[in-house]
């Protein structure tokens, strides 16, 4: 039942509630960005999250199919992909040091993401300085990914 709800929430919430976003930015002749948020963990796997890993990288191509389709109309879409990042949901399901020190020691920056680095890289996905980017996902994970 879990696999099922992650995906319907991660995925298949998506690609509705995209669609009809995009049609109604096509019908009103809008140009702009749809920004999914995606997860580092899309890509790179982590143990007792397969459901979420597999929702998160259907995330990635959804986005990708989506550039793709709805470019010609000028809209862009992208993904935002964060490490973890400290919600009230994220303090509480990484407050255990025994789960959070293996992903934390891979952070350079050495600490998870907070709401507002989300929420600025958002900001620019949807501002015109990104006017050119579409189908890519902006990894926001202080260089987990990295190494």
């Amino acid at each position: 039942m879990f696999l099922f709800r992650t995906l319907n929430i991660n995925a298949r919430a998506l690609v509705r509630i995209s669609q009809a976003v995009a049609k109604n930015m096509i019908d009103a002749g809008i140009k702009g960005s749809i920004v999914n948020i995606s997860s580092t963990i899309s890509t790179r796997a982590i143990p007792d999250h397969t459901t979420y890993c597999a929702s998160k990288g259907a995330v990635n191509q959804i986005t990708r199919t989506m550039a793709i389709e709805l470019g010609k109309y000028g809209v862009r879409t992208n993904n935002v992909n964060p490490t973890v990042v400290l919600t009230r949901m994220g303090k509480i399901a990484w407050s255990d040091p025994n789960k959070s020190e293996p992903i934390m020691r891979r952070i350079p920056l050495g600490r998870f993401a907070e709401t507002d680095d989300i929420a600025n890289a958002v900001i620019f996905m949807l501002s015109d300085y990104s006017t050119m980017v579409n189908g890519t996902s902006l990894v926001v994970d202080g260089g987990f990914l990295a190494g």
